[in-house]
């Protein structure tokens, strides 16, 4: 009988701790599930640009610290031309240039963006004046491990490595066009959650909230922040 009565018993406080919500430890803050939105980041750039080199240069040092954190993306400069025979595009630099933004958008396109990111940093380490060159996108391809032929990069930018298939001709377009329509004009405009936060132009402009590689560490965390917990 009180065999009985303790397994009745043990049973009953099973049942209602079933129905009880979990405990939880408060520290003081809230702790709660979240989407992890990523800020979005984006440079406005033209691939054989001095400045756009600088900008991408510190944005390697700036990812090693919020990687996880964020979403990359280049947002080409250059003026449409439909009379332009080959990319429908004048670029500052040159056609090799607009070659350059072609090869990257389709990478970025068709490849992880580790992968994109790794080949926008080895073009600029061969230099500016071969950004763009077939020879330095197959290099730099295989330097990073990308496969160009079976990736769908090189049907994308041209099996040659040239920069002009149809598909990244396209995205070159639409990239020049949507810029445009962000009122990007300056290589490089960096831009944190919407926002344009500085410009390298020769030098820094415009950057009211710093321009040192913790500055825009913290404006990343602080939108990071801001996006997933509402904080300002």
């Amino acid at each position: 009988m009180i065999h009985r009565l303790i397994f009745l018993s043990l049973l009953i406080v099973s049942v209602i701790a079933s129905r009880l919500p979990p405990l939880t430890v408060q520290d003081g803050a809230q702790h709660t599930d979240h989407a992890d939105v990523k800020v979005p980041v984006e440079l406005g750039v033209m691939s054989r640009c001095p400045d756009a080199i600088f900008c991408e240069t510190m944005f390697d040092r700036v990812l090693q610290q919020v990687k996880d954190k964020v979403t990359l993306s280049m947002r080409y400069i250059a003026k449409l031309d439909p009379s332009e025979p080959t990319f429908g595009v004048e670029c500052m630099h040159g056609p090799e240039e607009c070659a350059g933004n072609v090869q990257q958008l389709c990478v970025a396109k068709h490849a992880s963006q580790s992968h994109w990111w790794e080949f926008v940093q080895c073009q600029n380490f061969g230099g500016r004046e071969h950004v763009g060159q077939p020879s330095l996108a197959l290099k730099c391809a295989r330097a990073v491990g990308i496969d160009w032929e079976n990736s769908g990069v090189g049907q994308c930018a041209g099996l040659d490595g040239s920069g002009t298939g149809a598909e990244g001709v396209k995205l070159l377009q639409d990239s020049v066009a949507l810029t445009k329509k962000l009122g990007i004009k300056k290589s490089c405009t960096i831009i944190i959650d919407g926002k344009k936060v500085c410009i390298h132009d020769g030098k820094w402009k415009k950057c009211y909230n710093g321009h040192s590689v913790k500055d825009f560490v913290r404006q990343i965390n602080e939108a990071y922040d801001r996006l997933n917990y509402g904080q300002v």
